[in-house]
């Protein structure tokens, strides 16, 4: 007799976000949530095809942190 293991769902810990989620949790509009991330003032968005995704996890962080901007620091000698 064979016998199948059990099926064992991986844990999925790293939720994304739509542009909606992440204007939501910001309170804002979409639009400012793509300046920001073009602007390299938050976590840069994931490409899924024509898709972009916020990893909810860096942008919770980021929140917690206070927004600081993505960029480095361009004066920095």
């Amino acid at each position: 007799m064979d016998t199948l293991p059990p099926q064992v769902e991986p844990e999925c810990k790293a939720a994304l976000l739509d542009v909606q989620a992440v204007a939501q949790l910001l309170k804002c509009s979409t639009r400012h949530v793509y300046r920001l991330a073009d602007a390299g003032q938050m976590p840069l968005p994931t490409k899924l095809g024509v898709l972009n995704r916020w990893v909810q996890s860096e942008v919770e962080s980021w929140i917690a942190s206070g927004c600081p901007s993505s960029e480095p620091d361009s004066d920095a000698s």
